[in-house]
C-alpha cells in the first residue's frame, strides 16, 4: 500500500499558515477544525509544520502563554516529508524515527496533502480486516457467530 492510497480515501482537505501569522490565530484554526496540525506555507513553498507538539512547546517556553508569538517561532522548520509512491512500511518507520505524528507529501516541490499517524493506522486496520475477510471466505465451512450442534442430527 502506497501513501496515494490513504489519501484518496481521506481526501485532500488542507488547512495552511503563512510562519508571520500570529501562533493564536493557526490555534484557534487548529481548535475550530478539530485538526492536530497546520502546514506552513510561504510563498507557495513548503515552510514548516506546525503541530499541536510545537504549540505546547512555545506555550511552556513562554511561561504558559502564547503572547505575540509568530508561528515561525513554534513551527518545525525542517519536517519530514513524503511523496505519493512511499510506501506504508517506509511511512511507519519515518514516523516512528522521527516522532512525527503528521507527514506532508509532497510531488516535488507541490504540497499534495497530509497523512497522520492516525490514517497510516488506519490505513492498516482496513487492510488486515480485509485481509481476514478474503481469508475466512477462501476457506470453506467456515464457523459462522451461531454454535453448530456437535451431536448426530435426528
Amino acid at each position: 500500500m502506497k501513501v496515494s492510497d490513504i489519501l484518496r480515501v481521506k481526501g485532500n482537505t488542507l488547512y495552511t499558515v503563512t510562519p508571520d501569522e500570529p501562533l493564536a490565530t493557526a490555534i484557534n484554526v487548529m481548535a475550530e477544525k478539530d485538526i492536530g496540525s497546520l502546514v506552513v506555507m510561504d510563498h507557495g513553498e513548503l515552510a514548516g509544520m506546525l503541530t499541536f507538539r510545537e504549540v505546547i512547546l512555545c506555550i511552556v517556553k513562554n511561561g504558559g502563554a502564547v503572547g505575540n508569538a509568530l508561528v515561525r517561532t513554534a513551527m518545525d522548520d525542517h519536517p519530514v516529508t513524503c511523496t505519493s509512491e512511499t510506501e506504508l512500511d517506509e511511512i511507519r518507520r519515518m514516523m516512528l524515527d522521527r516522532h512525527a505524528r503528521y507527514m506532508p507529501v509532497m510531488d516535488r516541490r507541490m504540497l499534495m496533502g497530509v497523512i497522520s499517524f492516525y490514517d497510516v493506522a488506519k490505513a492498516v486496520v482496513d487492510s488486515q480486516n480485509f485481509e481476514n475477510r478474503m481469508l475466512k471466505a477462501y476457506i470453506r465451512d467456515w464457523p459462522g457467530g451461531e454454535e453448530q450442534p456437535s451431536g448426530p442430527s435426528l
